[in-house]
């Protein structure tokens, strides 16, 4: 082998891992969890840093050695579909704008399948740290509106995602499972 690692690509066909990729999933890692850390402590995602994320996919996908069609075109697609998506619950109150542009950006970088993970170990993350929130909150005898960092959630969706799908030991785990 060439030192590269091979799984399961973008649109269903094969990536190969390289440290470019590696280096990449690295910068989106701490990206990550700067998103959370600012959302803690100003519930806000910095515009720059979502704009950083989306402007280094493509070189993700490059290192990934992916093809125009079908695997950039899926990525791009589901970008716009998560940012509708998204952007009606932002809409509806129901998720800040940072949040809309972070779970966007995250699309351009992550298959359909893992991103789908992401949404889910998020919603469940999300939920424990309302809860949290919520009893925090009570205890305090706080009557305003509770202001959830969700940013914290998809940070934790985020990472998960990547340490289960890209590192090797957990690429490994997963397969055994």
């Amino acid at each position: 082998m060439d030192g590269r690692r091979m799984g399961r690509g973008l649109a269903g066909g094969t990536k190969s891992m390289n440290s470019i990729s590696y280096g990449l999933l690295i910068a989106l890692a701490i990206a990550l969890l700067f998103a959370a850390f600012t959302d803690i402590r100003r519930r806000q995602i910095d515009n720059w840093l979502n704009l950083a994320i989306a402007l280094a996919a493509p070189v993700f996908w490059w290192s990934q050695g992916l093809s125009l069609w079908p695997d950039v075109a899926f990525q791009l697609g589901m970008a716009a579909a998560a940012f509708a998506v998204f952007a009606a619950l932002f809409a509806f109150k129901v998720m800040g704008g940072g949040d809309v542009k972070l779970l966007t950006a995250l699309a351009l970088w992550i298959p359909f399948y893992e991103y789908m993970q992401l949404l889910l170990i998020m919603a469940v993350t999300g939920g424990v740290l309302t809860m949290m929130l919520v009893f925090w909150h009570v205890a305090r005898r706080q009557r305003d509106r509770i202001a959830v960092p969700y940013g914290v959630a998809i940070a934790v969706g985020g990472l998960w995602t990547l340490a289960i799908n890209y590192l090797p030991a957990g690429a490994l785990a997963a397969q055994g499972a």
